[in-house]
C-alpha cells in the first residue's frame, strides 16, 4: 500500500494515509461529525504529536488513556470530540493488537471475498455497516484491494464513476462532486422528514 490519497487535502497527511494502513483506518474512524479533511488529517497530527513517522497500533493501544486524550485535545484538536475519539482509536488499536498482530493491513491481505472483508471491517470498534462499506469501497477503488465481489459488498459506495463518499475523492474536483451529492442527500432527507410530519 503506497499510493497518494487526497482525503486530507494536505500533502504530508495524504502521503501518510497512502502508505499506512493504520493511518487510513484511523482517518476513516475519525470521519464523522467533522469535515472530511479535518478527519483525515488527524492521523498525521497524531503521529507528529507522538514524534513518530507513522502510527503504531502497539504504542497507541498501550498509551496512557488520559495522556492520549490530552494529545488529541491539544489545540488545534484532532476532532470535535477528542476525548471520545481518543478512546475509540485506542479501542481500535487494541483490537488490531489482539486479532491482527497489530497489522492493520492483515484485515484485507488474505480476504478472498468482498463479504468476508466487509464482515472483518464491521467487527472493528467504531465501524458500523455504512463506514465499513465506505472503507471497503476506498480499498477497492483507490488502494487496489479487490477481493471477489468487493463492489457488491460495498453497496452503493462501490459503484464505478459515482461521487458518494471519500472512496471517490481523488482531488479537488471530485471533492466538490461528493460534497454536492451529500448536500442533495441531506436536502432529500429533510424534505422527506417534513413531508412525513
Amino acid at each position: 500500500m503506497d499510493v497518494t490519497l487526497h482525503l486530507a487535502q494536505q500533502p504530508e497527511a495524504d502521503e501518510l494515509l497512502g502508505r499506512s494502513p493504520l493511518a487510513a483506518l484511523v482517518g476513516m474512524l475519525l470521519d464523522q461529525q467533522v469535515p472530511m479533511e479535518w478527519a483525515f488529517a488527524g492521523p498525521y497530527t497524531i503521529a507528529q504529536r507522538m514524534n513518530a513517522q507513522d502510527l503504531d497500533a502497539h504504542e497507541i493501544a498501550a498509551y496512557d488513556p488520559e495522556a492520549f486524550a490530552a494529545l488529541l485535545s491539544t489545540k488545534p484538536a484532532v476532532h470535535r470530540y477528542p476525548g471520545s475519539m481518543a478512546k475509540r482509536i485506542q479501542q481500535l488499536c487494541q483490537y488490531l493488537v489482539e486479532h491482527y498482530a497489530a497489522d492493520a493491513s492483515a484485515i484485507w491481505k488474505d480476504a478472498t471475498t468482498g463479504d468476508e472483508l466487509l464482515r472483518r471491517l464491521k467487527e472493528l470498534p467504531g465501524f458500523g455497516p455504512q463506514k465499513a462499506q465506505i472503507f471497503l469501497a476506498l480499498l477497492g477503488k483507490q488502494l487496489g484491494v479487490r477481493p471477489k465481489g468487493w463492489r457488491e459488498s460495498a453497496g452503493p459506495y462501490g459503484a464505478p464513476d459515482s461521487f458518494r463518499s471519500v472512496a471517490d475523492i481523488t482531488g479537488p474536483d471530485s471533492l466538490t462532486k461528493v460534497r454536492a451529492h451529500k448536500q442533495e442527500m441531506k436536502a432529500a432527507a429533510k424534505s422527506a422528514k417534513a413531508a412525513g410530519q
